[in-house]
């Protein structure tokens, strides 16, 4: 019998022909294919009519550039993946949170978000200890003289999302940090059941707010896939721009807030500025600093012309030399390559087993990255070099994303230059029905991945999202081990997580 079927990213397949294993055989594959070097880039469940759970996994294998597919039907329970193979472990809880199914000896089962309202995490999962009502959480507890505990959060000082951090300190060195979000899971997964309709592009450019672009881009594929419409080249050149211009002005406002965090003001307060004026080179885009309007299923919602062009370019060159005057001082400075380097760090080893991707994982020397592993759009023809770094810390996360903005400037420039001629807007066409599509991008924080499973009307019956934080968030608690708790600001920025990407 066949184990899996594969597809490239962004493309399609009969939901007949993904396999349907048992528990013990769907385990054992996926063990095997990440021991092998595949990644798991999805593990979702998908309520079936009569009640029953079937559960997906998408294996992402780049020395192929294939996405497998793979199911396995469950009845109440399932032997838990998550002790031999580390990068289920968010998955499989969210898993048991929303269908009520239980992995089996998993270490550390409890939920990703929050139970509902009036009921217990004794009652949903039936496998936890004590009655902890909605809103509390059994957190990990160390004891022993000189131990104590810090709890930062939900709610934090400034505009800035809710999320708890809990560290187990002895004197001022973190021995462990646990992460509870979930305190504005949204449903828009379940939002987007039904559609597509009006609403479902807004829902794709609002999953995490900072990362418009890359979330627009992953759910219109799946529509163009679907209906097998082809995008012009001028439309998906534009795309890419814009793509870039969003890593560019994320990259540089991260760079300027770790120059904050350690009191470096030059270049905090240059590249705040600077992330600005890349903003406003959205705006030219499509009148929107944040790119909304822009991404639509079948193309572009705006077309440039050579004024357009031409203003861009010229404002790109002047965020080129300004950005590296700004960039260039923190590591020319002594005191910020002290602050920087050693702080956080995360071996390959653990980057792998603990599935990383993005920028956090780039900086840890794994050459990863869907644009060139499993590229999509104008990526199938232009090329922009790899940014890595070996050691893994605060240092090598600032210094991946300056290597990056370098190299997507240059991009930029290189695709506004040679833009193709055509029309940016294809029609959509109905839906294929009784089919599963996967989209991956590359966001600025990493790898982006939306499936859709569509019903005999062609409809959503099924959605999932995994942005790239919820693969990062536990390296950041991973990161603090050993570290001084004052390290944990400079820490948290050099990943900068979402927690709105989180709670989908």
């Amino acid at each position: 019998m066949k184990c899996f079927i594969d597809i490239s990213n962004g493309e399609t397949a009969k939901l007949s022909d993904v396999p349907q294993l048992s528990s013990n055989d769907f385990r054992k594959i996926i063990i095997d294919e990440v021991a092998q070097g595949s990644r798991l880039s999805a593990l979702f469940g998908h309520l079936l009519p009569g009640g029953k759970v079937l559960i997906y996994a998408v294996l992402a294998q780049k020395e192929t550039a294939s996405l497998l597919l793979l199911s396995s039907p469950v009845d109440g329970k399932y032997p838990a993946l998550t002790p031999d193979c580390e990068q289920a472990h968010l998955f499989e809880r969210e898993i048991a949170e929303q269908y009520g199914v239980f992995p089996e000896g998993h270490p550390w089962l409890k939920p990703v978000r929050f139970p509902p309202a009036g009921r217990s995490v004794e009652d949903l999962f039936g496998l936890l200890p004590g009655n902890n009502q909605c809103g509390v959480m059994d957190y990990f507890k160390m004891a022993g003289e000189e131990i104590h505990e810090v709890a930062v959060g939900p709610v934090h000082a400034g505009i800035i999302e809710p999320g708890h951090f809990r560290f187990q300190c002895h004197g001022e060195i973190v021995h462990h940090l646990e992460i509870s979000l979930g305190y504005q899971h949204r449903g828009i997964e379940r939002a987007l059941l039904g559609g597509p309709d009006k609403r479902s592009i807004h829902y794709a450019e609002t999953l995490a707010g900072d990362t418009t672009v890359g979330h627009g881009l992953a759910y219109s594929r799946i529509l163009e896939s679907l209906s097998k419409c082809k995008v012009s080249a001028r439309a998906q050149v534009i795309r890419g721009v814009a793509q870039e211009l969003e890593r560019i002005a994320n990259h540089i406002g991260d760079l300027g807030a770790l120059a904050g965090d350690i009191g470096f003001l030059p270049t905090m307060s240059y590249c705040g500025r600077i992330r600005g004026d890349v903003l406003n080179m959205t705006a030219v885009l499509c009148g929107n600093r944040f790119s909304r309007g822009l991404i639509r299923p079948g193309g572009v919602g705006f077309d440039i012309d050579a004024k357009c062009i031409e203003n861009l370019l010229k404002k790109l060159e002047t965020v080129r030399m300004e950005s590296e005057s700004a960039v260039d001082l923190l590591w020319t400075t002594p005191s910020v390559l002290a602050r920087f380097e050693g702080v956080g760090q995360i071996t390959s080893a653990v980057c792998s087993k603990l599935g990383l991707v993005g920028v956090a994982a780039r900086a840890c020397g794994e050459a990863m990255d869907v644009r060139q592993d499993f590229p999509y759009g104008i990526f199938r023809f232009s090329h922009i070099p790899l940014s890595t770094w070996s050691t893994g810390d605060v240092f090598a996360r600032a210094f991946v994303r300056w290597l990056e903005v370098q190299r997507s400037i240059a991009f930029i420039r290189e695709q506004l230059e040679s833009l193709p001629d055509g029309d940016v807007m294809a029609p959509i066409g109905k839906l294929a029905p009784s089919r599963i599509a996967v989209s991956m991008r590359e966001g600025w924080r990493g790898e982006i991945c939306h499936v859709a499973i569509t019903g005999e009307n062609g409809k959503f019956v099924g959605y999932k999202v995994v942005d790239a934080s919820f693969h990062n968030w536990f390296g950041l608690a991973y990161a603090m081990r050993q570290q001084q708790i004052s390290d944990f600001p400079l820490c948290n920025k050099s990943f900068n997580l979402s927690y709105c990407g989180f709670d989908l």
